[in-house]
């Protein structure tokens, strides 16, 4: 049997309409559900990073990354290895806090796992929190005893450590135009 486990595919594409659609659907298409999806522009306003974490064999997880360098708008992808990468995703809780003594805690454990009050209401604290999927699960474990009252994930992002980077030259140079500029 294929060992499956999750893994995130880097993925930079033009930045215009239609375009989160086709790497969505091409997903769909072959029977896997994404798991995690961020999508955001890059240091270009024509160009964007999707980060992508989806269950699959390595097999699997290879031929959609092969599939996906085959979608015009995509310019670079790339399977980023687990040991040399950094992925973080950011969770914003509302927690039940009618008390003094229960908001007090609520901070404490903010404050331990380096997380911020970013609202107070006079039933509720809402927190931020960046981390890996560790650090936001031990969080949520520990404020479900209080009551969560919602809670949003931004989706898993990740980035290779070192001089290791998306860029690919798979794609010829000048191959994408916008306008004035060539990408």
């Amino acid at each position: 049997m294929e060992d499956i486990k999750r893994h995130t595919i880097a993925v930079l594409v033009a930045n215009e309409t239609g375009v989160l659609s086709q790497v969505s659907r091409l997903f769909s298409r072959k029977g896997y559900n994404i798991e995690s999806l961020a999508v955001g522009t890059t240091d270009s306003p024509y160009i964007s990073r999707i980060t992508i974490e989806v269950l699959a064999s390595e097999q699997n997880a290879e031929l959609m990354s092969n599939q996906l360098r085959k979608l015009l708008p995509v310019h670079s992808v790339k399977l980023l290895e687990p040991a040399r990468s950094i992925r973080r995703e950011l969770v914003l809780i509302k927690v039940r806090a009618a008390t003094r003594d229960v908001r007090n805690e609520v901070i404490q454990v903010a404050n331990i796992f380096r997380g911020s009050i970013i609202d107070v209401g006079s039933e509720t604290l809402t927190l931020s929190l960046i981390g890996a999927e560790e650090k936001t699960e031990a969080v949520e474990e520990l404020l479900r005893e209080f009551g969560i009252v919602e809670l949003v994930r931004t989706g898993m992002i990740a980035l290779e450590r070192g001089q290791y980077t998306i860029d690919e030259n798979t794609k010829e140079k000048g191959e994408f135009n916008y306008g004035k500029h060539v990408l």
